[in-house]
């Protein structure tokens, strides 16, 4: 309970050491690339829309080929098992 007590402290208080400059930094509400347009918002927002099925297909295919060698292994070692019994004795 002590730790958590001591990490909630440290937390908050590095949390408002810098929201102070972060909120003192005045740029007439330009982002990072400078001001946005409509043209600059859609094009964010289509590629928002293509990455997350992208990115949804890419772990599905990751999954797909993780089990694949899953299930190889486990193959391999039913057959290891069951073929154990016939090489006993000389």
């Amino acid at each position: 309970m002590r730790r958590l007590i001591v990490l909630a402290a440290t937390t908050l208080a590095a949390l408002s050491a810098t929201v102070v400059p972060a909120s003192a930094k005045i740029d007439s509400g330009q982002g990072l690339v400078g001001e946005n347009n409509d043209l600059m918002v859609t094009l964010f927002g289509f590629a928002i829309l293509l990455a997350i099925p992208a990115f949804a297909g890419l772990a599905s295919l990751l999954q797909w080929r993780l089990d694949k060698r899953k299930y190889a292994r486990l193959a391999a070692a039913r057959q290891r098992k069951a073929t154990s019994d016939k090489r006993l004795g000389w």
